[in-house]
């Protein structure tokens, strides 16, 4: 397995407690919620079913700045990757007190407050360094505080007749509310109908299963230059020199694992079984000490696809193009960027976003991300990584100002036994939520293979 050795800090993220009632303090500064009856259970539960796992949600600063100078963008992306660090270092200080953290007042004023300050100053140097005349860092200081919330410990043994999973803390996930057989789904996909001038060809690039075992828990789009910017390690297929600080430069030379020369990258959070297993990254960042547990699973089938539009024709990605699909945070951030699409081969008429599938024997875990087919135009990124591009419309048609390019989609499958429990590895208040899978894509295709693509695609041929 391959992944940077980094400083190591110790973080046990999730922290038991018992009876805490629902509490305001401080206008917002400490909101705590019992969700015990969320999953389903019995109100005639034992006192060890009732203990709650103790979860930290802070605004999502990174959202709202949509308009970031270029020359301001480096230090924003470190000061934003330093809130990161700075929530996973309250984790640290509520698993040091244990129990004692049902304390409310404790929490407030040992977590909570020293956060806030914390986030308050990282918040004030990303309003200096934007500039005082910057309407976007006006008032980023009310996104400072955050609050603590509970969820279940017991539920992590997941779904019925799955074994639980053994060795380290359950309690951050997954759940048994997490999974759902996917025969009890009904279908539920649909696709916009083709126009006379659709652009009906396909180009796919072969980029193999990630047999390289490349790992690691950056993330050069998101947190460039900052090492575990992710908190959670990530599969990568493609590009070979993908790190936290490959420049354009380093990618454009790169070697790759594609079969057609493309250099693109393209990764996402790996898939673990939840076995009590240690992985080789058991004491890493991004691995075991950020509560990302189990063997990692290798996928059996990793299919890389680039579509056309339902009403015309595509044009050339531009070079370096990054694409984000779906939402890291979306178990505390909300739905509005969630774009996880978890099925089963065999059912893929039916997708679910915030469950696990639980697929018949036989059947194969599939995971398929399908990225924005609307660019701007002008833009190979944005301060916000989503303003850029956009998806279509239910007509398949980009909005105003936006050109339809060549729609990717990653699809990912898994041999996965019906009695096993899994996860995707998450950011450690995420809670491995399956609402937070999500895949990026960074495009180092030549100019030359580009135009392949694209004319491939609207000629209405099937190349790769």
């Amino acid at each position: 397995m391959r992944y940077k050795k980094r400083h190591k800090r110790s973080r046990v993220l999730v922290v038991s407690v018992v009876g805490v009632a629902a509490l305001a303090v401080g206008g917002g500064a400490l909101l705590m919620t019992d969700n015990n009856a969320s999953a389903g259970q019995s109100p005639n539960r034992t006192e060890a079913a009732r203990q709650s796992s103790m979860t930290i949600q802070c605004p999502d600063v990174a959202t709202r700045l949509s308009n970031v100078p270029q020359k301001a963008r480096p230090t924003v992306d470190k000061e934003l990757a330093k809130l990161d660090t700075q929530v996973a270092d309250a984790y640290k200080q509520l698993s040091a007190q244990g129990t004692k953290a049902a304390d409310q007042q404790w929490v407030r004023t040992r977590v909570l407050e020293p956060l806030s300050s914390q986030r308050r100053s990282a918040l004030s140097r990303i309003s200096t360094t934007m500039g005082k005349g910057s309407q976007q860092a006006s008032g980023l200081d009310s996104m400072a505080s955050c609050t603590v919330k509970q969820g279940e410990v017991n539920a992590a043994a997941a779904p019925a007749a799955a074994p639980a999973a053994a060795g380290g803390s359950q309690a951050s996930g997954p759940q048994k509310a997490d999974f759902v057989d996917i025969r009890k789904v009904q279908p539920n996909v649909k696709n916009p109908r083709k126009q006379a001038g659709a652009s009906k060809g396909t180009f796919s690039s072969r980029c193999g299963r990630n047999e390289n075992k490349k790992f690691n828990s950056d993330n050069v789009i998101v947190a460039p230059g900052v090492s575990n910017g992710a908190h959670h390690m990530h599969d990568y297929v493609g590009n070979q020199k993908n790190d936290a600080f490959a420049t354009d430069q380093v990618l454009a030379t790169a070697t790759t694992s594609c079969t057609n020369g493309d250099r693109s990258t393209h990764y996402w959070p790996v898939l673990r079984l939840r076995d009590g297993k240690n992985e080789k990254d058991a004491g890493a960042p991004g691995g075991g000490t950020e509560g990302n547990i189990g063997t990692i699973l290798q996928p059996t089938s990793v299919q890389l696809t680039f579509r056309g539009s339902a009403v015309g024709k595509v044009t050339a990605m531009p070079k370096f193009l990054r694409i984000i699909t779906g939402d890291a945070k979306a178990f505390t951030n909300g739905t509005a960027n969630a774009n996880a699409s978890w099925s089963c081969t065999g059912f893929e008429n039916r997708q679910l976003k915030d469950k696990y599938p639980l697929c018949p024997k036989g059947s194969n875990v599939v995971r398929t991300f399908k990225f924005q087919s609307c660019w701007d135009g002008r833009n190979a990124d944005s301060a916000n990584h989503r303003t850029h591009v956009a998806f279509a419309g239910a007509n398949g048609a980009c909005g105003k100002g936006f050109k339809a390019i060549p729609a990717l989609t990653q699809r990912i499958t898994y041999k996965i036994a019906p009695n096993k429990v899994f996860a995707v590895d998450s950011f450690p208040e995420q809670l491995h939520k399956p609402v937070t899978d999500h895949g990026d894509f960074i495009n180092v295709m030549s100019n030359s293979l580009m135009k392949q693509a694209v004319k491939c695609i609207n000629s209405g041929r099937k190349c790769g």
